[in-house]
């Protein structure tokens, strides 16, 4: 009886070894991170996208391809392109993008990455090359506008969403470089002696008034004189000095000489 038992119990220990083993090979739980997508196939054929959190699938061959849906940044390094007067250039971008579609992002194209790398960079040939080499060191945010229209429409055929494509960098070659700073500088004398100029003939202009002025009023003449003095005795200095110029009032108005007379002797 006792053995029986036992044969018993052993039967349903194994019987149950197997059930366990049978549920974990038909039981899957995924878990999908936050900001990102699972792609869950069924015998590699593609099923449905699993959004974050924990899913339960019954059955065998299940797999899951987690696709990153955050921002990222992809730096396109120094590219050598010509502008439209013939001068090379190497200049890099940096594009910001997102996926928008994981199934489009992983069923269309072998390596979507390399794609929006090869659109960014054919973007950038096509737009540098229409735009002289002085109007694009002036415009770097309208190329930059420019690039973005022309990778969007390559971008969302992938699944892709690209928010934006700056210019990170504007290499020269050495001797276009040392001729750029001869020109800017050549630039920067010619609107200093520019201001020069005009402050002079500022000056000038105000001193004309002022001569007017004082010609007109000799009185204010005599009035600046004194303030002149006050200011310096307000320093502290010692002035000596003589009033050749110093204009005699009287009321207000200026003062004529007194007549000279001659006594004229009997001849």
């Amino acid at each position: 009886m006792k053995y029986e038992i036992f044969i018993a119990i052993g039967f349903a220990l194994f019987g149950s070894l197997i059930a366990v083993a049978v549920l974990k090979d038909w039981r899957h739980a995924f878990l999908v991170p936050e900001g990102y997508a699972g792609l869950l196939y069924h015998k590699g054929k593609f099923v449905e996208v699993l959004r974050a959190g924990r899913h339960i699938r019954w059955g065998q061959y299940y797999t899951l391809d987690a696709q990153d849906l955050r921002k990222a940044s992809l730096l396109v390094a120094g590219q050598e392109v010509m502008t439209a007067d013939n001068v090379g250039l190497k200049l890099s971008l940096l594009v910001t993008y997102q996926v928008a579609d994981p199934v489009k992002a992983a069923h269309e194209t072998q390596n979507w990455q390399g794609d929006l790398y090869n659109a960014a960079q054919l973007a950038l040939r096509a737009v540098v090359s229409g735009i002289a080499v002085e109007a694009l060191l002036g415009q770097r945010l309208d190329l930059g506008a420019q690039l973005l229209a022309r990778v969007q429409v390559a971008a969302a055929k992938i699944g892709i969403n690209v928010h934006a494509v700056e210019v990170k960098d504007v290499m020269f070659a050495a001797d276009l470089k040392r001729a750029f700073a001869e020109v800017l500088k050549a630039k920067q004398e010619g609107q200093a002696s520019l201001e020069r100029a005009r402050g002079e003939s500022a000056a000038l202009r105000n001193l004309a008034n002022a001569a007017r002025v004082l010609e007109g009023n000799p009185a204010l003449m005599n009035l600046r004189l004194m303030q002149s003095l006050t200011a310096a005795q307000n320093a502290g200095n010692t002035l000596v000095l003589g009033l050749p110029g110093f204009v005699p009032l009287k009321n207000g108005k200026v003062a004529s000489a007194a007549p000279h007379t001659e006594d004229s002797g009997a001849s």
